[in-house]
């Protein structure tokens, strides 16, 4: 993912299995930031928590007891695309699990070079995809990829650590594929992107199996249904359907 403040350079998702940048020690200084992060006031207190990191792949702040992890940065963006990533995440069945109409307008959070933004695209021919993204680098490359294959349907959106700038009331289907759990400010973003869902829209929160001891990735990087499920809820979202097709991912629905 992409999504989040000034950046840390992680790599990719936190993959305990092949050579990612997140198996490498951090760099020094990094006891010094984490003291200055916690002498920070934060700006909205509810379920946040500032303490020494139990896992030092995350920043040392909390919510609602959940350590918020670093985000991959921009370098990692031939992880996001690599040749294997369909097959091994299950793309195909996650977006027909979306059900989206054509006449659909789609927000993809954390949109990357937008690997699933252009393959939204066709599937929403009348509708839009708002391909959101913090880091202008990410933003660039999406871009770039849009203008050569002449895409007329795909807007990129640059958003902060707090606002995915979205239009109110305007979006059919908010998609979040591993990107949530890196959110520096997740209760703003998640009530950002209520206010932006049409009366009948919906989120598509997408995250690795915390309960699946048996998926290699970092526990930090992974979530439980419970956990989200708790956290949405403190923003007025309710789960309405849990879905476990995909080989090692939760896809969760959420509504006002």
């Amino acid at each position: 993912m992409s999504f989040s403040k000034p950046l840390l350079r992680i790599g990719a998702a936190g993959l305990l299995l092949g050579p990612t940048a997140c198996t490498q020690p951090l760099a020094e200084g990094k006891a010094a930031q984490f003291a200055e992060q916690r002498r920070q006031p934060l700006p909205d207190t509810s379920g946040y928590e500032r303490r020494t990191p139990q896992d030092l792949n995350g920043i040392g702040k909390y919510y609602f007891g959940r350590q918020i992890a670093h985000v991959m940065g921009h370098e990692g963006a031939a992880w996001l695309d690599r040749s294997d990533r369909s097959a091994e995440e299950g793309t195909e069945t996650l977006l027909r699990e979306l059900q989206l109409k054509p006449t659909d307008v789609v927000a993809d959070i954390g949109a990357g070079t937008g690997f699933f933004t252009f393959r939204i695209s066709p599937l929403v021919p009348q509708g839009k995809v708002l391909a959101v993204d913090i880091q202008p680098e990410m933003l660039a490359a999406l871009r770039a990829t849009r203008d050569q294959e002449r895409i007329g349907n795909v807007v990129p959106v640059r958003g902060t650590t707090s606002n995915p700038n979205l239009p109110a009331h305007g979006v059919d289907l908010v998609l979040i594929v591993d990107a949530y759990h890196e959110f520096d400010h997740p209760r703003e973003m998640m009530r950002a992107i209520r206010h932006s869902l049409t009366p009948t829209g919906r989120v598509a929160l997408v995250e690795y199996r915390a309960e699946d001891v048996s998926v290699p990735i970092k526990r930090i990087h992974k979530m439980s249904i419970a956990q989200v499920r708790r956290e949405l809820a403190a923003v007025g979202l309710r789960l309405t359907d849990s879905v476990e097709t995909l080989p090692q991912q939760h896809l969760l629905f959420f509504q006002q």
